[in-house]
């Protein structure tokens, strides 16, 4: 199952508070915070922003490899989890966009709003089109960190 979550590195900002977070895995991805809470949510917004751009730029999202005390694990944001995971299942599919919008009954111009990186699109539709590529979408619950 992917979580699409990534080990991040916190270190203090050259500012008094400031918190800096770097991802060994997402290289683009980098951010900062005023203070741990701040940055926490400056990261997972930046870690969303940044696997977003993977499949604009037709690349594979990048696999969670790094490991250490010092680092602590990053989700992105329940939507971005939902839309990469739509994106993913669609390029392992190996189907056309126009086989995708025959399975789920629309239009292809609405399946093209659902593929695409920098478009919003709601949970539901999200859903449907997971359904669609044989696949669904699990929620679940953790302690935040």
């Amino acid at each position: 199952m992917d979580s699409f979550a990534y080990a991040a590195e916190f270190e203090p900002g050259d500012a008094r508070g400031v918190i800096v977070v770097s991802f060994p895995d997402v290289p683009e991805a980098i951010t900062q915070g005023n203070g741990m809470a701040d940055a926490h949510l400056q990261a997972e917004e930046a870690l969303g922003l940044a696997l977003l751009s993977y499949p604009a730029r037709h690349l594979p999202l990048p696999k969670p490899r790094a490991k250490g005390k010092r680092l602590s694990i990053v989700a992105v944001a329940p939507d971005v989890a939902a839309k990469l995971a739509v994106i993913e299942a669609f390029v392992n599919a190996g189907i056309s966009k126009s086989e995708l919008a025959r399975r789920m009954q629309k239009d292809e111009k609405e399946i093209r709003r659902i593929l695409d990186p920098k478009h919003a699109t709601k949970l539901p539709a999200l859903v449907d089109a997971l359904r669609a590529l044989g696949k669904r979408l699990v929620i679940g619950v953790e302690a935040a960190a």
